[in-house]
């Protein structure tokens, strides 16, 4: 029988998610930073901002940026490690990852870039101090082997951290669906020339697990103290848990 898993509301076989989900990416990329500035009101750089500094990440570290895309956080984290450190830009979306290869050469930083699978890395075991991930996890098919592959990488007494919208505080429950569902697909048209793809960018929110559901996972996959942060009325959660 064929394996199926979510995409957006709909249901499709696992096979064809990856290539679904690359097909929303190549469509956005070019506008995806600019899209992201008027979706959230700006408030995604302080997201990111918070995610690095609560990341622990000092002078000399290695860091692992997954589905890092247009290079926000390796850009965050380059400043972080200085020059004896090492950052890791990798996406599994060439366009995306192109745009955040550029972006950094462009600013003069020097970055190792990777095209990779999340759940299949490319990289040794125990090498990493933070491994992270931004808005990335929710797409991913296999959210559990990827995770596995995170704490695999990291060494004994690193951390990883995942930012990702979550399950809104309740209150604004109504207006948040209003939002999201009528004028993002409409703004997604507007600037982006392409309203499904943000339609399902809402969608996959909906269907990624709630903040406690997440940490769950993480402690599944053996990530231990494992805690999480709401921001902005639980739009956003970042999680944050370590391996030892």
């Amino acid at each position: 029988m064929t394996k199926t898993t979510h995409f957006g509301f709909n249901t499709v076989a696992e096979a064809e998610k990856a290539r679904k989900v690359a097909g929303v990416f190549d469509s956005v990329a070019e506008r995806y930073n600019l899209m992201n500035d008027f979706m959230s009101a700006g408030m995604h750089r302080m997201w990111k901002r918070f995610a690095v500094e609560t990341s622990g990440v000092r002078k000399g570290d290695r860091v692992l940026d997954i589905a890092g895309g247009t290079a926000d956080l390796s850009a965050l984290f380059l400043e972080q490690v200085g020059s004896n450190g090492e950052v890791w830009l990798t996406d599994i979306n060439n366009a995306m990852l192109t745009i955040g290869r550029d972006r950094l050469l462009d600013e003069g930083a020097a970055v190792s870039v990777a095209q990779c699978d999340a759940e299949k890395l490319p990289f040794p075991s125990n090498y990493f101090d933070c491994v992270s991930v931004a808005f990335g996890l929710r797409n991913m098919t296999h959210k559990d082997m990827a995770l596995k592959e995170m704490l695999r990488v990291l060494r004994p007494g690193g951390r990883v951290i995942v930012l990702e919208f979550s399950k809104v505080w309740k209150p604004l429950q109504s207006f948040y669906d209003l939002y999201s569902f009528k004028v993002l697909p409409a703004m997604g048209g507007f600037i982006a020339g392409d309203p499904d793809s943000y339609r399902y960018l809402v969608e996959s929110i909906r269907v990624h697990p709630s903040q406690e559901e997440l940490k769950q996972l993480m402690q599944n996959a053996g990530f231990e103290r494992v805690e999480y942060f709401n921001l902005s009325a639980s739009v956003v959660a970042l999680h944050r848990g370590y391996k030892f």
